[in-house]
């Protein structure tokens, strides 16, 4: 046995460079044609062993990290054989094929019955029928593959400049292999994300279909609260205007209570139903023309009276505003919803309510507080739907979490949008910008614009 040297070899005869072009070209098809990285290494024994004048070859693999290689390909094995290649093993420098991959060297074995130290080759050379074998390391520039091993009948198959067309049978057949198998796994790869973006779709349609199912679900069962909630406030107006008899002082203020907070429900089914209109894109707008400071003033009169600390107050510009074209309505809930929720986390100091017109062609109003503030990271939370900052079921201050995410949708349906700033433990500062002008095409769109802030 003896080990093949690297080094440059002369020119080869003409017959010998069409045995290499003829291998070359054999392997590049069995490429072409194999779908599975093992088939290159099976086609192209198929194609070469002829080439070789091979009896028999054959691929050892190694095996992961293990120093052990698996039969990968067999190609003309004598038949009786074939059901037990699948259990060959040959580990990483022991014989012929394990020599070949762990020093990186064809290995060349001209007679095993020559050879002493193969004695115990003999018996197993015998009973398969071969007397000589050449085993070619697979390898690339980054690792070793295996062994391809070609077993011959007779002694000394092949001459000293033959080894060309050995490295060259070789280093095809480990870059094909290599080749194939980054195909295999670039196509393993587009399957699973195939596979992942059907996933996701389902699941998107999923989302999209509960969503669906949500809206539904709340404007319906909007729709079916409010017809009987409707009926209790009549009946309670009804009765406070003693058409049952007269009412006690203590029947009054009972009346009263249930009136207000029949009508704080009354209004956030309000607020579901028209969040629920919004999202499914009906939500209509309304365009009349008004004076956006009459909407800051109907705003703070129809606000809650402020617990006894804290001051709501005006901050109107003395020159004339331009009249805004747009929905009134939803501009004065987007301003009552911001005015509320400042009321309703400032136990102290003062809410005030601003307004400006900008030089290009937006209404600016501000609602700044020095309440509770809202942390850095939970600022953008607020304006999701039914989230409050607290969530937790012993939290301080109520509310559905609706007021905010309605404001913002509707200010983007008008086309601007609502942009918060606040230092925890100093107060809040929302600015709602909305175009002076309402134009259709602007609706569902909020304004690109510099960074909004106000002092606190």
């Amino acid at each position: 046995m003896r080990t093949e040297p690297t080094a440059p070899v002369p020119p080869p005869p003409a017959d010998l460079a069409m045995r290499e072009l003829m291998a070359v070209r054999e392997i590049v098809h069995a490429f072409l044609t194999a779908d599975r990285p093992e088939e290159v290494y099976q086609f192209a024994l198929e194609r070469v062993r002829p080439l070789l004048g091979a009896t028999f070859a054959c691929v050892y693999l190694l095996d992961g990290s293990d120093d052990v290689m698996r039969l990968a390909a067999a190609c003309n094995w004598p038949e009786r054989y074939r059901p037990f290649l699948g259990q060959m093993r040959v580990r990483l420098g022991a014989g012929p094929s394990g020599l070949a991959a762990s020093t990186r060297a064809p290995v060349v074995v001209p007679d095993v019955f020559a050879d002493a130290s193969l004695a115990e080759w003999q018996e197993v050379a015998t009973e398969l029928g071969f007397r000589s074998l050449v085993a070619l390391p697979l390898q690339t520039p980054t690792r070793v593959l295996g062994t391809a091993t070609f077993y011959f009948a007779q002694g000394d198959p092949l001459r000293g400049e033959e080894d060309g067309l050995l490295r060259i049978v070789a280093d095809q057949m480990a870059a094909t292999a290599e080749k194939a198998l980054l195909i295999h796994e670039l196509r393993r790869a587009n399957a699973a994300l195939s596979d992942t973006n059907a996933e996701l779709e389902r699941q998107i349609a999923a989302v999209n279909e509960a969503r669906r199912l949500k809206d539904e679900f709340l404007s319906n069962i909007s729709h079916e609260l409010r017809t009987p909630l409707t009926a209790v406030l009549g009946y309670a107006a009804v009765l406070e205007e003693g058409a049952w008899g007269p009412l006690t002082d203590e029947q009054r203020a009972t009346l009263r209570a249930v009136t207000a907070a029949s009508e704080r429900l009354l209004g956030l089914i309000e607020d579901l139903l028209e969040l629920s209109t919004l999202r499914r894109g009906e939500l209509r707008v309304q365009v009349d023309t008004f004076d956006m400071c009459d909407v800051v003033r109907e705003v703070v009169s129809d606000a809650a009276p402020p617990a006894g600390d804290v001051a709501l107050r005006m901050e109107l510009p003395a020159g004339t505003l331009p009249l805004m074209r747009s929905d009134r309505r939803k501009v004065t809930k987007i301003l009552g919803n911001l005015v509320s929720n400042a009321l309703k986390f400032t136990p102290r100091g003062e809410v005030a309510v601003s307004l400006a017109a900008t030089s290009d062609g937006f209404a600016r109003f501000g609602v700044r507080d020095t309440g509770i503030g809202i942390d850095a990271a939970a600022q953008q939370l607020v304006f999701d739907e039914f989230r409050q900052v607290d969530g937790s079921r012993t939290r301080e201050h109520g509310g559905s979490g609706l007021g905010l995410a309605l404001s913002r949708q509707l200010a983007r349906l008008l086309g601007g949008d609502i942009e918060v700033s606040s230092t925890p433990g100093e107060g809040s500062a929302f600015i709602v910008e909305l175009p002076l002008e309402y134009a259709p095409d602007l609706s569902h769109v909020a304004a690109v614009r510099e960074p909004l802030s106000l002092p606190l």
